[in-house]
């Protein structure tokens, strides 16, 4: 059952993208296009091609598989890896299908060379966490056993990546971590790294970073705490383990990661807010024997997203931590 708890709007001159109704149900302010999936190769002439499937009719979740064209008349055999994708929007908004996050796997697709599935997921506060990482986990359920052709023919489900923007990365990481409960049961699917891309963390004592850019046009302070109250289960605060990774069983999570192998790349911006505690968590992973990879540059929160050229950049060094 979803939930319907309404939020309290935050006490400040921030003005909310999202507000609730007197009947428990809410409007969201913020909004991008939807982009429909193009599986036909004759009715485009773009690189990639992509198709929705279904996951969970009942929750509403599906993925869209973008596949590079040339796949489709590859005469080496060489499938090609997979990566998962789970967008941002402070776990409240956008969606898949929202041209943001489209184009983003568009390029993505035809700069790494790679197989790349967008999860649709159930957003707060209709759904609050752990629905995201339910659905991440689904979803990775979901592909390791579909008899879809193009991952059939096409994907190398031995090679796989989670990735995340922003509450993506968040979700990202979770599903990492639920995945390492449940190696066989993904089997043939193998998860082989974790890219967290700008990864949405918080906790209740402010950073420097938090505190110097607390104005932020993208991501202000108050909007992130408003962001937590929605998407936390009722009553959680930013120090709970779906939000603050350092403050749960940070040495369990090391050792879950480390345990299965599975190899971190942390990415950010140093005019983020939240840069101090992703380099925090790069630094945390880093003394506890993680293969961690840390690439902080400068721009803003997802900056990559709306920057082709610092997309371009951020997917090359992507491409050589999933080649190393």
């Amino acid at each position: 059952m979803a939930e319907s708890k309404t939020a309290p709007i935050p006490s400040s001159d921030y003005q909310p993208l999202i507000v609730s109704n007197p009947d428990g149900t809410y409007t969201r302010l913020l909004h991008f296009p939807s982009v429909p999936a193009t599986p036909d190769p004759n009715t485009t002439t773009s690189p990639v091609l992509t198709k929705d499937i279904p996951i969970n009719p009942t929750r509403q979740t599906w993925l869209r598989i973008y596949l590079p064209r040339r796949a489709l008349h590859s005469s080496s055999g060489n499938k090609l890896p997979l990566v998962f994708y789970y967008h941002g929007g402070a776990f409240v908004f956008f969606s898949a299908a929202s041209n943001l996050a489209h184009d983003f796997c568009l390029t993505m697709t035809a700069q790494l060379d790679a197989v790349v599935i967008s999860v649709e997921y159930r957003l707060a506060p209709e759904n609050r966490l752990p629905a995201a990482y339910e659905d991440a986990m689904e979803a990775l359920h979901c592909i390791k056993s579909s008899q879809e052709n193009w991952l059939t023919e096409y994907t190398d489900l031995s090679n796989c990546f989670l990735m995340g923007s922003s509450a993506g990365g968040n979700i990202a990481y979770h599903a990492v971590l639920r995945a390492s409960e449940q190696v066989q049961k993904l089997d043939p699917l193998k998860i082989k790294g974790l890219v967290l891309h700008h990864p949405y963390f918080g906790g209740k004592e402010r950073t420097g970073s938090e505190l110097k850019m607390a104005k932020d046009p993208i991501l202000p302070l108050p909007g992130s705490d408003f962001m937590w109250e929605l998407s936390l289960p009722v009553g959680a605060d930013r120090d709970h383990e779906y939000s603050n990774p350092m403050a749960g069983n940070w040495s369990r999570m090391c050792e879950c990661i480390r345990g299965v192998g599975v190899r971190v790349l942390v990415t950010g911006c140093y005019g983020d807010p939240l840069i101090d505690r992703q380099m925090e968590f790069a630094k945390l992973l880093e003394e506890n024997e993680v293969g961690t990879v840390a690439h902080f540059t400068e721009g803003c929160h997802t900056v990559e997203l709306v920057d082709s050229l610092k997309a371009d950049s951020l997917f090359l060094v992507i491409k050589k931590f999933m080649s190393d």
